[in-house]
């Protein structure tokens, strides 16, 4: 009897597998076809590759991918600038007087840049190549070319060179605004002059300003991440872990001048407008509001009615200026721009930056608790809306002679508060006078200068000069009285 129960069991087990099998066959084999797992069994596909989310842990994120596609489109770049020393000889002076000869010396520099063309365009920063002689580009796979500056802009450190060369590997832009606290970035540089060295971080704060850039019209809104950076890796790329550019990384905040622990990038969609508006007219279409800013405190929140310190504080409203037109007035504090909310002064800085002389944008602002939006037509440094090319008024270039306000520590080392600094030199009157790059010009017709807009406007529009005085690049001084008219 229990043979017969053994036996029935295993007859009744049979058949229920055969039942089993036959029903997965017919049924769910044959509409696999049109649904597939989303689940465990989808780990089997050979073309499944998971998705990396915010959820996982840091350990899990891959970074070879973005690696491979930056590392070959970063390169080296050198340069060379040769300085006219002054040198004295104490046996001669004793005889002679004071007599002195130039003795040159060349000073060689380097830092990294980005290709973000086939056609052989690159991103670095101004700090890289200002004041050099020579430009050099060398690529990841030991190629080297002469490259040509197509224009540079101090206020946001950003330079743009050019190399004749095609079908190279190049790095696509991403979005800098999508960034979020915490995401992995790499940055791709020279440091030390070792080519290719890659780094990784995360994003530790954006919108950071840091007082480095030595510009009137300075634009600071850095990422800040802790991937290390050195010198060398001036001009480098930031990519995220797609391997997309995020950053032009530019500098560190560093007791030793080595890493420290915070590295900076200028943000992607800043230097985009910035690469644009160089190839394009050669010059940056600096837009601008018309008002003097700085930061909220608790004091001017309170002041304005407002119930959290955010946005920036309208300090001065500039006569015939876009914003007096608009309405806006001393005390008010702006809070967005075209709709993008305003947290600091930086941040107002970058969004205005973002826009050319012309373009119309809103500004909302709140005063006395009420908050106002308006429409503004922006306008450029000189108070138009017009675009300004390369070598036209408005770019710095006066009697064919380029010439930027002089930086802080120019004015401390030559002990004047004033001036402008001679940086191209091209035909026109100053070269025939026998003024070089290097120069300073401290006054025009009698009076003191401090931008390119001075000399302009003291000349009758570089029509007539009558008198100039400066520094020479050996640091003596000069002075001319004659008359005549410029071209």
């Amino acid at each position: 009897m229990k043979g017969k129960t053994i036996v029935s069991g295993i007859l009744i087990a049979i058949v229920g597998g055969i039942v089993a099998l036959l029903t997965y066959t017919n049924f769910v084999e044959k509409n696999d076809s049109g649904i597939k797992s989303t689940g465990p069994q989808a780990l089997n596909d050979t073309n499944y590759r998971p998705v990396l989310t915010s959820y996982q842990q840091p350990g899990n994120v891959d970074l070879t991918y973005a690696a491979d596609l930056s590392v070959h489109a970063v390169v080296h770049v050198r340069t060379s600038t040769t300085f006219s020393e002054r040198s004295y000889n104490p046996i001669i002076e004793w005889f002679y007087g004071d007599m002195y000869r130039q003795v040159p010396r060349e000073v060689r520099g380097y830092g990294s840049g980005v290709i973000i063309s086939s056609d052989g365009y690159i991103i670095t920063n101004n700090h890289v190549i200002d004041n050099a002689d020579k430009i050099s580009v060398k690529l990841n796979d030991n190629r080297e070319f002469d490259a040509k500056l197509v224009g540079r802009d101090p206020s946001t450190d950003i330079a743009l060179l050019k190399i004749d060369a095609d079908n190279l590997p190049f790095i696509n832009y991403g979005d800098s605004d999508k960034l979020r606290l915490g995401e992995w970035v790499l940055a791709v540089g020279n440091p030390f002059n070792l080519t290719s060295t890659v780094t990784a971080g995360i994003v530790s704060a954006k919108g950071r300003s840091l007082g480095i850039i030595d510009d009137n019209y300075r634009i600071e809104s850095f990422i800040q991440t802790d991937a290390a950076l050195n010198v060398g890796n001036s001009g480098g790329a930031l990519v995220n872990t797609d391997g997309l550019l995020v950053g032009i990384t530019t500098a560190i905040v560093s007791p030793s001048g080595a890493y420290a622990g915070n590295s900076f990038a200028v943000p992607v969609n800043i230097v985009k407008k910035v690469v644009e508006d160089l190839r394009l007219y050669g010059a940056v279409q600096r837009a601008v509001i018309g008002v003097g800013v700085n930061e909220v405190t608790a004091e001017i929140a309170e002041e304005a009615k407002m119930n959290e310190i955010r946005g920036a504080h309208v300090t001065e409203v500039y006569e015939n200026g876009a914003a007096r037109e608009a309405g806006l007035k001393e005390g008010d504090v702006i809070i967005a721009v075209n709709g993008v909310s305003i947290n600091s002064m930086s941040e107002l800085l970058e969004q205005v930056g973002r826009y050319r002389p012309g373009d119309k944008i809103t500004i909302t602002y709140i005063r006395s608790g009420k908050e106002v939006t308006v429409p503004i037509v922006l306008r450029n440094i000189e108070n138009t809306t017009g675009i300004v090319k390369a070598g036209e008024a408005g770019s710095g270039v006066v009697f064919g002679a380029k010439l930027e306000p002089l930086t802080a520590a120019e004015k401390r080392n030559y002990r004047v508060d004033y001036g402008v600094k001679v940086t191209e030199i091209n035909e026109g009157r100053f070269r025939d006078l026998g003024i070089r790059k290097g120069y300073i010009i401290l006054s025009v017709n009698g009076k003191n200068v401090s931008d390119a807009s001075d000399v302009r406007n003291y000349t009758n529009n570089g029509q007539n000069l009558t008198s100039i005085e400066g520094i020479q690049s050996n640091g003596t001084y000069f002075s001319y009285q004659f008359g005549g008219r410029g071209r």
